[in-house]
């Protein structure tokens, strides 16, 4: 059109995701959650406990979505082709997709079985189930440390520090049953126990299909005030305005922001589109979490007929 353009990006795209960064527990994390998943398995059937099985239930979603994050964060840290720019490191947000989901199946079963448990009670060994989710609860409360120096980082390793979260409620529930049991032989307590763990799930299931929605449907990130951004950018010397702005995440940590600032024509026939761009990254990054970067500039003409043909 003839209008002089010029972009600029904060810096290159790393392919390094929040999530990359712990491969290493979620290995350990899922090491431990098989383990303890066929102790329940066991212990469940052995005494007659549903709650114990339920419990198991979940530990195998929860090494399914384990192990799906850590093939997410391989994928991710794939570098960057002609056909994939960035990678793949929305697969992250695909494997956080599939753990809600898992989640979300799980609640529902757990919760209809405790149902039918609390409907017709079955005996119960008490002494058993009780060892049992002693030692589910202590294993998960390992598991959970190892995940919380990642889960704020990234969506990918929250879906899976959620997961043991409600195994360690769930193991608590357990105990208290057993408890229960021991002391008064309600055995009722055995399928209250497994709703109350499938009340515990589902609503995390709801969170985390929540949070990956939002980014999928490209979402401002959380924390990026647009309005802000707008300001600060207009605040540049030489700068006139800015459309086309957007802010979206391709994968947790990993926040992305465009637009097509407008500058006058005699700032860029004065050869300033540099200093512009220079002073736009600055300005960003002493103020706003958002690494990536990309502007377009432009004239004001060409603002004017973006907004004329709106």
């Amino acid at each position: 059109m003839g209008h002089a353009h010029g972009s600029g990006h904060s810096h290159a795209h790393d392919h390094v995701t929040a999530a990359h960064a712990h491969r290493g527990r979620l290995v350990a994390v899922l090491a431990l959650t098989l383990v303890v998943m066929a102790v329940e398995v066991v212990g469940g059937v052995v005494s007659g406990s549903f709650a114990l099985v339920a419990d198991a239930g979940h530990m195998l979603t929860d090494a399914a979505g384990v192990a799906l994050a850590l093939g997410a964060t391989v994928l991710a840290a794939r570098p960057a082709t002609e056909t994939r720019t960035f990678g793949w490191q929305r697969a992250e947000m695909l494997a956080a997709l599939v753990n809600g989901l898992l989640i979300a199946v799980v609640g529902v079963l757990v919760l209809v079985g405790g149902v039918r448990r609390i409907v017709a009670p079955e005996p119960v060994e008490g002494g058993l189930m009780l060892v049992v989710a002693a030692v589910g609860l202590a294993a998960n409360a390992v598991g959970l440390v190892l995940l919380v120096p990642g889960q704020r980082d990234s969506l990918n390793l929250r879906g899976a520090y959620l997961e043991v979260l409600g195994d360690l409620l769930g193991s608590a529930a357990v105990i208290v049953a057993a408890l229960v049991l021991l002391a008064t032989g309600f055995e009722r307590a055995d399928g209250i126990a497994s709703v109350a763990i499938g009340v515990m799930i589902l609503p995390r299931a709801v969170g985390l299909l929540r949070q990956v929605a939002l980014v999928l449907l490209e979402a401002t990130p959380a924390g990026v005030d647009l309005g802000a951004v707008r300001a600060h950018i207009c605040g540049v010397r030489g700068v006139v305005g800015v459309h086309d702005l957007h802010a979206w995440t391709i994968t947790s940590g990993v926040p992305v922001l465009s637009a097509h600032v407008e500058v006058p024509d005699e700032v860029l026939e004065r050869g300033e589109a540099g200093r512009v761009l220079d002073d736009l990254r600055g300005c960003l990054a002493g103020h706003f979490d958002v690494d990536h970067c990309t502007f377009q500039l432009e004239p004001p003409s060409a603002g004017e007929e973006q907004r004329t043909h709106a």
